[in-house]
């Protein structure tokens, strides 16, 4: 795979989380650069760890991992996303809408994972391909780390537009990403 097609696959790679952290971003309290780049690390990091998983997988069993991998990223998704659109209409006042500063650890991690999956299966993909894991890898995680980061300033700014809507709308968009990846896989609408 040559350079081109590893930098088109990493921002394609990148783009559900980038949607994820717009309403990551709109959901918190004026995030700064450095919750934008704390969440644009983790996402980066487990998006550029996943392909790699996948890969190491593809080498041994690939057909076991893609007869799951779809069903557990719609589930995390919608799981998430609903979680998100409750909370937000459980929210009373904008004032405790946007009170959190960042958001937790393990949450992000989540999330991350749940829209990484995709990558783990492109990771197996390539195991049947002439390519460097590591060297797409890294391309797939530092797309995402700029994309994701990016995703948070900007949702920093949806965010006070949209009040609580703006938790409804990211959760309606990582079930929409879910039903997305589920679609897919089972080759509905083809």
């Amino acid at each position: 795979m040559n350079m081109y097609a590893t930098m088109i696959l990493a921002f394609a790679m990148s783009m559900d989380a980038f949607a994820a952290s717009i309403g990551k971003g709109a959901t918190l309290e004026r995030p700064g650069l450095k919750e934008a780049l704390r969440t644009g690390a983790i996402f980066g990091a487990v998006e550029a760890i996943t392909p790699v998983i996948g890969w190491m997988m593809g080498i041994t069993a690939s057909k076991y991992i893609v007869a799951w991998d779809h069903w557990l990223a719609f589930t995390l998704l919608a799981i998430l996303g609903g979680r998100m659109v409750i909370h937000g209409f459980c929210k009373k006042t904008l004032e405790n809408d946007r009170s959190r500063r960042k958001h937790g650890f393990w949450l992000l991690v989540t999330t991350a994972i749940a829209t990484s999956l995709d990558a783990m299966a492109v990771g197996v993909g390539l195991a049947f391909l002439q390519v460097n894991i590591l060297t797409t890898a890294l391309a797939i995680g530092t797309a995402t780390l700029v994309m994701a980061s990016s995703g948070v300033l900007l949702g920093r700014f949806l965010g006070p537009v949209m009040g609580k809507w703006a938790e409804i709308l990211g959760g309606v968009v990582l079930i929409g990403i879910g039903c997305n990846i589920l679609i897919e896989h089972l080759g509905l609408f083809s």
